[in-house]
């Protein structure tokens, strides 16, 4: 035995890379070589008005477009990450700034793609002239208003929820900002953070063909990519076309999951705040891959020394933080202020927008866009009841059951990650020739977008039920209600408020295409907000669109201010592990 041992050694003196080395140095170099070829696609000379070559239904193009389509999906990725960091942590560590903050990323939320394009397309060409990177950067940030709200309330729950006694030993050890931010916060939400980036990540896929295709003030450019290859294919009403795109999707979100998400699913499960070890660890083959290989060692003991000069700087940039005592009179005379100056602001919005309504489209303009906003709130009504009752008791199922995760994980996966738009034409064609009205079929469209924000929500919720709190339910004969009375509501709430805040925004993001849909020449049209700001939008209507959004973010704020912070609150107060 110890002689196999020594010719092992000397092996690997010898050879001092194998088999998986190779493996991941041959896949980096493939990843980079594929990124490099279409990357150098975007170096086009583009100046309007000219127009960017037509999309080709040729199937043997969809590699090349699927590929465009997943570089932007994970550049959006990149910033919303970066986004999320920055902006969770300044609402979550600063009162003030919460209180103007979290409003903030209600109305951002609460803004559809289509009128972040309407915005930012104009400015973006001209922040490029004579670059197809402006188009490039327009279609990326709308991915990006599809990724970095959901990611954002999910890290600023995971902040505001984090232990007591966690915080307090971080406070005994007196450890400076930067060093609490990477080692107590940051492995706090890592595991609800990689569930909701891989729902955001899917949902950006919903607004592809979105911010490939725009068309806005009566001007249209098109991108490449599988989002343009399937409204063109919608166009030209070409059905073997859109069998050829759904295939093609399908293999990269099963690609993309596989070299992924499922990788960091697998890492994240390491940081559980708990004293047992999860009875099953989620697998991933490139994950072992990965660990047994020794190229990420060496390199990780290549940038050791430059890692710890980073760290030591950012923790000298980054103080220990001393509690103060707070003054009750000044405290108080800063929520004055800050009252006063919030009524102020409100005030001057209203005479603003009062001033816009009477003098562009009219006091019964408004009336109309608010009982359209009735009509669209009762649609998110219906799918936010509906996906309570069927996705929290199968995600709860799927956070506790190894057996039944292992097999319904990929799944849920792929249905979230497939975009939901990308099936409307079928959906379409069904609803014409069984003349089931659109505005029931619209929450059909809606729910296929926004549902699973609930669904990976309470799996996140119920993975980070410590292991020993089930063992300790299980002993106890807690079966039933009984055992989500006293152990999965209190485990999942705030997971279940953060999922239900955002499938609440997406929904009403997702009416601006779920109220309008076409094929070929037929269009339905159903009665709702959703479908005034699509239409004005297309028409370059600035005046109604403005209204429309207006409207729409005067919903989603005005129900997260009545219902959601309430269960926030209680959530922090109440239900908090």
């Amino acid at each position: 035995m110890q002689q196999s041992n020594l010719s092992n050694s000397k092996l690997h003196q010898k050879f001092p890379f194998g088999l998986a080395d190779v493996a991941v140095i041959l896949g980096t170099f493939t990843l980079l070589a594929l990124i490099g070829r279409i990357g150098a696609s975007t170096m086009v000379r583009f100046v309007p008005p000219d127009v960017v070559p037509s999309i080709s239904l040729d199937p043997w193009q969809l590699p090349y477009y699927a590929g465009r389509s997943t570089l932007r999906m994970f550049i959006a990725l990149f910033c919303s990450t970066l986004f999320t960091f920055i902006y969770g942590y300044c609402a979550a560590h600063s009162r003030r700034a919460e209180r103007v903050l979290i409003p903030l990323l209600d109305i951002l939320q609460s803004v559809p793609v289509l009128g972040f394009l309407s915005i930012t397309v104009t400015a973006f060409i001209a922040l490029f002239p004579g670059s197809l990177w402006g188009l490039e950067a327009a279609s990326i940030f709308a991915i990006f208003t599809s990724q970095a709200w959901n990611m954002t309330f999910s890290f600023y729950q995971s902040l505001r929820m984090i232990p007591q006694e966690l915080d307090e030993v971080i406070m005994l050890y007196r450890l400076s900002g930067w060093a609490r931010f990477t080692k107590l916060e940051i492995p706090s939400a890592m595991i609800a953070l990689v569930w909701n980036g891989m729902m955001s990540f899917g949902g950006g896929w919903f607004f592809v063909a979105a911010s490939e295709a725009i068309s806005v003030l009566n001007q249209n450019y098109t991108l490449p990519g599988i989002g343009s290859y399937v409204a063109a294919g919608v166009e030209a009403r070409n059905l073997p076309a859109l069998g050829w795109a759904l295939l093609a999707i399908a293999i990269v979100i099963v690609s993309v999951d596989q070299l992924f998400w499922r990788p960091l699913i697998a890492w994240s499960d390491k940081f559980r705040l708990e004293q047992s070890a999860s009875a099953s660890a989620p697998q991933s083959w490139l994950y072992d891959l990965l660990k047994t290989s020794r190229i990420p060692r060496i390199l990780g003991q290549w940038f050791t020394g430059l890692n710890d000069r980073i760290n030591s700087f950012l923790c000298w940039l980054t103080p220990i933080r001393v509690l103060r005592s707070v003054n009750a009179s000044q405290q108080a005379l800063t929520d004055r202020i800050y009252n006063w100056g919030l009524l102020l602001c409100v005030t001057g919005l209203l005479i603003v927008g009062l001033h816009f309504i009477l003098t562009t489209v009219g006091i019964a303009e408004l009336g109309t866009t608010f009982l359209l906003g009735l009509a669209t709130f009762g649609r998110v009504l219906v799918l936010l009841v509906f996906s309570t009752l069927v996705w929290t008791p199968l995600g709860v199922a799927i956070g506790f059951n190894p057996k039944l995760a292992q097999l319904l994980q990929p799944v849920v996966q792929f249905l979230a990650s497939f975009p939901a738009n990308f099936i409307f034409p079928f959906v379409t064609l069904f609803l014409i020739y069984t003349h089931i009205s659109i505005d029931w079929g619209s929450i059909f469209l809606m729910s296929l977008g926004s549902q699973w924000y609930i669904l990976f929500n309470s799996i996140a919720g119920a993975m980070r039920i410590p292991t020993e709190l089930r063992e300790m339910a299980t002993a106890t004969g807690l079966k039933g209600w009984k055992l989500w009375q006293r152990l999965i509501i209190p485990g999942i709430f705030s997971a279940w408020v953060t999922g239900g805040v955002t499938a609440s925004g997406g929904a009403w993001n997702a009416s601006i295409v779920s109220e309008v849909v076409t094929w070929g020449t037929t269009t339905l049209t159903a009665s709702g907000l959703g479908a005034y700001v699509a239409s004005a939008t297309a028409t370059g209507d600035w005046a109604r669109i403005t209204l429309g959004i207006g409207m729409m973010s005067l919903f989603v704020v005005g129900a997260n201010r009545l219902f959601w912070q309430r269960l926030y609150l209680l959530a922090e107060n109440k239900y908090h592990l």
